[in-house]
């Protein structure tokens, strides 16, 4: 426990430190712009929690995808269970996993201006400008996929001259990857930009069974185009078109907890996207801006794993059986669980922005107002070892108006209110001939005073109101007051503080919040016991409400440049969760959570890091993350370990090209990023306990970069 103690205080000083140091030479930090948010604002003025990733700290980091750098924010956690993490988990909130029922994810994830809420895996790092998360629920701009909060992505934009780049890595376990950029003027007042990227790795783990290494490979591409036309002096449109090709392999379960399997059969983890968005910016209008957005992405994702981890009628016995039971029956049993998804979504949004100097009352308040439609419709298919074949259909429609008002006050403070109104209507129906019909309507918004202390200051105070909708449980061995849920609604209250010191040489940013949660919508899971001799037991999961829950933490994120060759920054997290009230039915009686910390909700979070420029080639950066234990499920009480991570890279620049030196996790510690408990191994006759996946190990490479 002192170690852990040591090592958050340790971070947090650090940061405070950071941004209360005073030094004689200083260099500016650039301007920090916030794209996600009704208007472009800088970091330090928005009155609200948000973290930004520059393409300069991807680059450090060789991060591939979204999860290899997500740690840089505080208080965001993310799920293995899958090859690329698909969710995320914000300030405690967020879903883990999904496999038969429909889900509403609580963290949204939009990459230039596509949701890809649910199938976020694709979060591909290369040529992104800026990664934004905005913790806390997002109601007013986002609606139901931001109750806890959303990640907002933007790749880089066409550029008005001929550019491009050339991107090549390689590392250990057998990962490589090539991309090339190309953009600039394909006609009068027409910009393009052009990205392509091919990754592939062997993965991490070794299947000794097959004698394999590349059961959970990564084979990804990715492609995107751009447009940016200037139709006319009043309007402009963005066009962009992506598709990602992820074909990777999943073997991760393994019996002895290590990255060791047995599979005969492994399973595998992919995903076909193509997407498109359309965004007209018209300026014509006296009093306002008009933006209309048009998105659609058809994904094709397949998901399944070897559900025994072995390899079926093998003789256990030659694998130290322990138990009368694994003599008696020691050839296991052999199955598997595979998951076909189509998941289509189109959404529409009409925004009306105004102008400076057309504010009302009295040119006191500008203002913001938007229609929001969205079409969701995915269709399943499950083929499993001891069920018959299932399919489902789940569509839901979802309209939404909403409108923001920013009122000057006084030359110092400024009012903002938000209000969204969101109607949802959903559809199921399933190959057992279960259907439903669940409507919500939801309201959400916020209330914010922010006061300009001086020009580098700023305090806020904000009370927020998020949501999302309820829904239907499809398993049929399900109790009937266990098939369907509430929406869940949370109120956020908040107080933060931005500051920049030393001329605009070092920032700070504080935020302090309580979320109020009311019928927060759980996901339970149990074994269901065999009733027969032969059957197998029943893996049980769905969605429930716990009657109300608490979210209590502290944020820290700063930043010094020092000097010419010296900046530190680093991040802090404080969370304390709880299930305020909150018991559920199964058929082995009655389970109480009432008390206990919500799942995949660590105490702390932090990251400490330093760039050092020893000249202008030479750049090194090294930077330690830090998370606390935290339980995996709400269905059981495993935990994960407390874990400290190193990674460090080394930079050599020359002209238009460079090399990096990466290295991530580097003293190779084991850490756990999903947990399950149950019986799964025949050696120690079906004995329930608990099972890990593992996070990355050491991963260590060389990137070439080269800019033309």
């Amino acid at each position: 426990m002192t170690n852990k103690v040591s090592t958050i205080a340790l971070a947090i000083s650090s940061i405070l430190l950071t941004a209360q140091a005073v030094a004689d030479d200083t260099s500016v930090m650039e301007v920090i712009t916030v794209k996600g948010d009704f208007r472009e604002t800088n970091i330090q003025t928005i009155p609200s929690a948000v973290s930004l990733l520059s393409e300069q700290d991807i680059k450090r980091r060789n991060a591939q995808n979204l999860e290899e750098i997500i740690a840089l924010t505080p208080n965001v956690n993310f799920a293995g269970g899958s090859q690329r993490a698909r969710y995320y988990q914000i300030r405690g909130i967020g879903e883990r996993s999904q496999f038969q029922e429909p889900i509403n994810p609580s963290v949204g994830i939009i990459i230039d201006e596509v949701d890809f809420t649910g199938i976020g895996s694709v979060s591909s790092m290369f040529d992104v400008e800026q990664t934004e998360v905005f913790r806390g629920p997002q109601g007013t701009r986002f609606g139901a996929n931001a109750l806890a909060g959303i990640v907002n992505i933007t790749t880089n934009a066409p550029s008005d001259t001929f550019e491009g780049a050339i991107k090549a890595t390689a590392g250990n376990y057998g990962s490589k990857g090539l991309g090339l950029v190309v953009s600039g003027p394909a006609a009068d007042k027409v910009n393009y930009r052009l990205v392509a990227e091919q990754y592939k790795s062997d993965g991490f783990m070794e299947n000794l069974y097959l004698d394999r290494d590349d059961t959970s490979n990564r084979d990804e591409l990715s492609l995107r185009g751009k447009l940016a036309i200037e139709a006319s002096d009043d309007l402009n449109i963005d066009v962009t078109v992506m598709h990602f090709d992820f074909d990777n392999g999943y073997d991760a379960f393994s019996l002895d907890n290590n990255r060791n399997t047995y599979s005969d059969e492994p399973g595998f983890d992919t995903q076909k996207t193509t997407a498109l968005a359309t965004t007209f910016n018209y300026s014509g209008f006296n009093q306002a801006d008009v933006k209309l957005i048009a998105s659609y992405a058809d994904s094709e994702l397949a998901y399944g794993y070897d559900e025994d981890w072995a390899f079926g009628q093998y003789d256990w016995q030659t694998g130290a059986c322990t138990s009368e039971s694994c003599l008696a029956d020691a050839y296991g049993y052999s199955s598997t669980d595979y998951y076909f998804r189509d998941k289509k979504t189109q959404t529409l949004e009409l925004r009306a922005t105004s102008k400076e100097g057309n504010e009302i009352f009295n040119s006191s308040t500008s203002w913001v107002a938007g229609v929001y439609f969205k079409n969701d419709e995915s269709d399943l298919a499950r083929i499993y070892t001891w069920d018959p074949d299932f399919s489902s259909n789940f569509e839901t429609t979802t309209t939404a108006i909403y409108v923001e008002l920013s009122t000057i006050l006084s030359s110092q403070l400024t009012l903002t209110t938000g209000l969204r109104v969101e109607d949802r209507d959903a559809d199921y129906t399933n190959s057992t001939d279960f259907s439903a019909s669940p409507s919500d309507t939801m309201v959400g918004g916020k209330v914010v005073l922010a006061y300009q202390l001086d020009p580098s200051s700023m305090v806020y105070a904000s009370v927020n109101r998020g949501y999302k909708a309820g829904g239907v449980n499809t398993d049929g061995s399900l109790l009937d007051e266990q098939r369907e849920f509430e929406p869940e609604y949370l109120w956020n209250y908040e107080v933060g503080y931005k500051a920049t010191f030393l001329d605009d040489a070092a920032y700070f940013r504080a935020a302090a919040f309580y979320m109020d949660r009311d019928d927060v919508q759980v996901k339970i899971s149990y074994q269901k016991e065999a009733t027969a001799p032969g059957e197998q037991g029943e893996f049980i999961e769905f969605l429930d409400n716990a009657s109300s829950g608490s979210n209590l933490g502290l944020e820290l994120e700063a930043g010094w440049n020092i000097n010419d060759h010296v900046e530190v920054y680093g991040s802090a997290g404080l969370l304390d969760t709880e299930y305020k009230s909150f018991d559920y039915i199964t058929e082995a009686g009655a389970v109480s959570l009432s008390g206990r910390d919500q799942a995949h909700a660590p105490s702390y979070q932090a990251n400490l890091g330093l760039n050092y420029y020893i000249n202008d080639e030479w750049l090194f950066n090294v930077s330690i993350e830090a998370k606390d234990e935290f339980f995996f499920s709400d269905s059981h009480d495993e935990k994960s370990e407390a874990v400290e991570l190193l990674n460090a890279s080394v930079t050599y620049s020359v002209d238009d090209w460079n090399i990096v030196i990466w290295g991530r996790n580097l003293t190779d510690e084991d850490y756990q990023t999903r947990g399950f408990y149950f019986g799964n191994d025949p050696r120690d006759g079906y004995v329930d306990k608990a099972y890990y996946q593992l996070g990355e190990p050491a991963v260590f490479g060389a990137t070439f970069n080269y800019n033309f």
